[in-house]
């Protein structure tokens, strides 16, 4: 139980600490992103100002001149700020294509004015690369003048914001284990309080029910022998047989609750053995077959032709099967059946028991393992029992590292399934 506390304590902490260093480290590759674009769009806009700077209206000629002539291409020439750049488009105040060095542009000027990133595939070698475009307008004393448009690549951005990606895929999934293990360390730290509470009343409890045995027996012993001398006299046989129904129930309480007390973890491997469940099964029905026949009730096992061994406790485990066979009997009406089935499977010993009785509501179908949880009131008024039956089956079967699962309809009957492993024990 502390372990899978622990466990769920471990989860959700590196679930959470993990999604922020996730969402952080996302944060810092989109803010990387944004820092690097912004960089070279200050540079981008300076290199384009600077050839604006050559543009100009000549009046007397009532026309836009543009002198690109000192703008290189792909750093061929000796202007040094231009060395980067792919191309460099002008087109006119009407959107039409003037002039231009690089790859040949579209004659109507199409992009907006502003920065974009887009695609390219290189007329040579046909490769595909990411650009970042700016179109900017010139403006003049009589208005626009024309569009410089102006690319330079995104390899040595790509290449460090790629780096930066390399990075964080190796520092989070390092940083989640450490998470992970600091988690478990810190979880560990934080049920330890809860451990040692919880075992100081495991023991009371289990010192409490051991002392209670004692003078229990010793009531139901007088209570009897009183039952024996005051026989011919009424007064007192009704009183002391309440007396001794009472000191049985109690009896039975405490040794339930010294059951709990004592098998919370799995269980020591030296106190298993080597079981087979075909004959151990066998030898269990012959016991409720009274009791089904006093109700009129059916009661069948069912077993598979191969032989199906387990290591587990045999007292414990048939404490469990009897508890499902005594509840499945209880609750199934006149005339209604209980099945005992062993079911083979490659990793696990199925074994369910079915009745036919009245079923469990589905609200209460995950609490019936809880302690002392009782569906309603006619059930425990019929039963007499303290609801810690299932509670007991469960622990058990947890003990023997083990499963069990319960299906239910309401007024058509149960099933409960117990798997035990059939793996071979060290």
């Amino acid at each position: 139980m502390f372990n899978q506390s622990r466990r769920n304590l471990a989860r959700w902490f590196t679930l959470s600490m993990g999604s922020i260093l996730v969402l952080f480290a996302g944060v810092i590759h989109q803010i990387e992103v944004k820092d690097k674009l912004e960089a070279l769009d200050r540079l981008l806009y300076d290199k384009t100002q600077i050839m604006a700077a050559s543009v100009h209206y000549d009046v007397r000629l009532n026309q836009t001149k543009v002198d690109l002539t000192n703008v290189p291409l792909l750093g061929t020439g000796s202007y040094p700020l231009a060395k980067d750049l792919i191309y460099v488009r002008w087109y006119s105040a009407q959107g039409q294509l003037v002039r231009f060095f690089g790859a040949s542009p579209p004659n109507q000027l199409k992009t907006p004015s502003g920065y974009h990133t887009i695609e390219s595939t290189d007329s040579l070698s046909q490769e595909h690369r990411w650009l970042r475009q700016v179109t900017l307008p010139v403006e003049g004393r009589t208005g626009t003048l024309g569009y410089l448009q102006v690319a330079t690549p995104l390899t040595e951005t790509h290449n460090g914001l790629q780096q930066l990606q390399i990075a964080l895929t190796l520092a989070v999934p390092v940083s989640l284990a450490l998470i992970a293990v600091t988690g478990w360390f810190l979880s560990g730290i934080a049920m330890q309080p809860i451990r040692q509470a919880y075992q100081q009343l495991q023991r009371f409890t289990a010192d409490a029910s051991h002392e209670l045995r004692s003078p229990l027996s010793a009531i139901q012993t007088n209570a009897q022998l009183g039952l024996l001398i005051a026989a011919n006299d009424p007064r007192y046989q009704q009183p002391l047989g309440n007396i001794v129904d009472s000191a049985k129930s109690m009896g039975v309480l405490v040794n339930n609750l010294l059951l709990l007390a004592r098998h919370q973890g799995r269980l020591a491997p030296e106190s298993l053995k080597r079981l087979n469940l075909n004959h151990f099964l066998e030898r269990l029905v012959p016991q409720f077959l009274a009791l089904a026949e006093a109700q009129a009730i059916r009661l069948i096992y069912e077993q598979p032709g191969q032989a199906i061994e387990v290591w587990a406790d045999a007292d414990l485990l048939q404490q469990a099967i009897e508890n499902l066979l005594s509840n499945a009997c209880k609750y199934t009406s006149i005339g209604g059946s209980v099945l005992l089935r062993l079911v083979p499977h490659p990793n696990w010993a199925v074994i369910q028991v079915i009745d036919t009785g009245i079923g469990i509501p589905e609200a209460d179908l995950p609490y019936v393992f809880d302690r002392f949880y009782r569906v309603d009131t006619a059930r425990s008024l019929d039963s007499g029992g303290f609801g810690l039956g299932l509670a007991i089956v469960k622990q058990i079967v947890r003990a023997h590292c083990g499963q069990i699962h319960v299906t239910s309809a309401l007024g058509k009957g149960s099933t409960f399934q117990i798997e035990l492993p059939v793996k071979p024990q060290p």
